[in-house]
């Protein structure tokens, strides 16, 4: 049998991985209390039980000692039950931003802020993420992605990439990402915005980016920029990163900057152990 503990902050997309590992053919059950764990486990293994694939979702709201997650746990392994943790996650801004849209009041706020919840949380949930098997970053994973990495995890059964890496391209008109972990101007490069055939394309036209990578110097920086990456992920991977968000700026974040982000992905996707996906922050935001 194969039985995977869902966790993980709440906004993180608990509840969404737990719906798709359903519609895979898991045997779903959510927000049951810690005190019942053990016993649910119990009836699951017994040997007439025609489940083959269990999925458990555990969380704060289930019950106020959650501390108590890691120790129970513990005990299960100890006691011979085999299982993976799956730990969902996100960005602090983008948890709270979540919470605000959907108007829903954090388990741990405590009828204050929401910010407050989500660090509280982030703090209660430290150990159990550092013990998880899976840590899926949903900060920029689309809901089509998601499903694609847990098929690939718990259906093709591949390789579980502990690195995602956000190559992200942007304009500097509308500020720095807040979430970006490396960032590289490329203003140097000369702008197809004054450029009368390509003013009104973007990156993702290829008459733009034949424009852009005609420049010597747009494939020297490309080489050296794969080459820094390159060298960086082994140490991220080692140090126990699971999010990597590289910012690729220009103007307005629409021709050099789309550019040169679809180059890097393009060079490094298929190359490591990391996943890694392409994301436009401005390329509709109107400007240069």
């Amino acid at each position: 049998m194969r039985f995977v503990v869902v966790t993980g902050m709440s906004g993180g997309g608990k509840s969404t991985a737990l719906k798709m590992l359903e519609d895979a053919g898991f045997y779903c059950v959510d927000n049951l209390p810690l005190s019942l764990v053990e016993k649910f486990v119990e009836l699951i293994s017994m040997p007439n039980s025609e489940i083959s694939k269990v999925a458990l979702g555990l969380d704060v709201r289930s019950d106020q000692s959650f501390r108590d997650a890691t120790r129970i746990l513990g005990q299960l392994k100890q006691s011979g039950c085999t299982f993976e943790i799956l730990f969902m996650d996100a960005d602090e801004n983008v948890l709270i931003k979540r919470y605000k849209e959907s108007r829903r009041i954090h388990p741990l706020a405590m009828g204050g802020r929401v910010e407050e919840g989500v660090r509280r949380e982030r703090q209660v949930l430290e150990d159990v993420r550092k013990s998880a098997d899976y840590v899926i970053d949903t900060t920029h994973l689309l809901t089509r992605e998601l499903k694609e990495e847990l098929d690939r995890i718990f259906l093709k059964n591949e390789e579980y990439n502990s690195l995602m890496v956000t190559v992200m391209s942007f304009g500097f008109k509308h500020g720095i990402p807040v979430d970006a972990d490396l960032v590289f101007d490329v203003r140097f490069l000369p702008n197809p915005f004054y450029v009368e055939q390509l003013k009104e394309k973007t990156g993702n036209d290829i008459e733009v980016q034949n424009y852009v990578m005609g420049f010597p110097e747009a494939e020297i920086f490309m080489q050296k920029l794969v080459e820094m990456i390159r060298f960086l992920i082994p140490n991220y991977v080692k140090e126990g990163k699971y999010s990597l968000v590289i910012a690729i700026g220009c103007t307005g974040g629409k021709h050099r900057s789309v550019t040169l982000a679809k180059e890097l992905y393009t060079r490094m996707k298929d190359k490591g152990e990391y996943g890694i996906k392409l994301y436009h922050r401005d390329v509709t935001n109107p400007g240069k």
